[in-house]
């Protein structure tokens, strides 16, 4: 597996992937395993207890090798650093698996490596989603800056996995439109599914919550009393950068603020308490249709402050950086990039 560029060996030390101190048969067993292919991105999957964790993604045509790290707990002035490998597993087959957050913690207790944030290319937490579902019209004043009446049913739809993006990724203003809007949102995830799941069970299936930005492209929102299109062009639905465990936060997700800024400028400003189908009521009304499984990911809905409601309308356009902020979840950066012509 030798090539132009070095040993396997010399390609792994090259990813900057290993420990300090592995030796020179460690290093050539890891290349022959992932069959000498190059280092690709490594991306922040959850915070579960106060510890963030990270995932090194080395892939091959045949298999993917994770390489788990955390960052040591905010607040202690002596943090641990620890390191784990996971068998080509993500987060979502962890889920699948039923690894809850007894499970995660432990995997975090075996780690011996810590990563700096600002090194790294972060992805969506979980790559492909088996479902990505999410909800209109969720807010009040966002209803009434809509053309539409409040429903009183989730208004519902699906986002394909090509839409999703990530923390502080590219997100490219279509060359078919300029009417790229933000909508800062609550995204859950599930860690447990089901069909006909109980209201007062359903926040058991909530495995945590991120920050996401449900950017649409309204031109194309509208052009049918179908909004898929205009909620599917590629990257625009961004979530990240990482999840936190829902028993780090009110049942639900309940009470708190929400806000998206654009340039600095605050454009949406609420809480999540101001949702009119809360998150229970919104995992057992899918479910009474639709197989709910672990890693399905909702994102739940936009307050008031669009660009579309405002007069005159303020889209996105080139160069513009957008900000969603929810307390106790996090950041979620983007920057706008016209699409170039093929």
């Amino acid at each position: 597996m030798d090539s132009e560029d070095g040993s396997p060996s010399e390609r792994v030390r090259k990813s900057k992937l290993l420990p300090a101190g592995i030796t020179e048969e460690q290093a050539v067993a890891l290349a022959s395993k992932l069959e000498a292919e190059e280092y690709v991105k490594r991306r922040m999957v959850a915070r579960t207890g106060g510890w963030e964790t990270y995932v090194d993604e080395l892939a091959s045509d045949k298999r993917s090798w994770l390489h788990t790290t955390i960052a040591g707990c905010r607040g202690r002035s002596s943090a641990k650093e620890r390191t784990c490998s996971l068998d080509a597993e993500q987060l979502a087959a962890l889920l699948r698996r039923g690894v809850g957050y007894d499970g995660m913690r432990a995997l975090l207790d075996e780690g011996t490596r810590a990563v700096d944030p600002s090194q790294v290319i972060f992805l969506p937490p979980i790559a492909e989603p088996p479902k990505t579902l999410c909800v209109g019209l969720n807010y009040i004043d966002h209803t009434a800056e809509s053309p539409y009446e409040q429903p009183d049913y989730p208004t519902l739809f699906l986002r394909a996995s090509t839409s999703l993006g990530a923390h502080e990724a590219i997100v490219r203003r279509p060359k078919v439109s300029d009417s790229l809007d933000y909508e800062g949102e609550m995204v859950v995830v599930l860690g447990q599914g089901g069909r006909h799941i109980p209201k007062e069970r359903a926040l058991e299936c909530v495995f945590g919550y991120a920050v996401g930005n449900e950017i649409s492209v309204r031109e194309y929102q509208f052009k049918s009393p179908q909004w898929t299109v205009g909620k599917n062009f590629d990257g625009t639905g961004t979530w990240g950068p990482y999840i936190v465990t829902a028993d780090e936060l009110p049942p639900g997700g309940v009470g708190l603020k929400i806000e998206t800024r654009l340039n600095g400028e605050t454009m949406q400003s609420s809480s999540t308490e101001h949702m009119i189908f809360d998150v229970a009521t919104i995992i057992a009304t899918v479910s009474e249709a639709i197989t709910l499984e672990p890693g399905d990911v909702i994102f739940a809905g936009t307050p008031a402050g669009v660009g579309f409601g405002r007069t005159p309308k303020q889209y996105m356009k080139d160069g513009d950086e957008v900000e969603v902020r929810i307390e106790r979840i996090g950041v979620l950066r983007n920057t706008i990039r016209d699409e170039q012509p093929a």
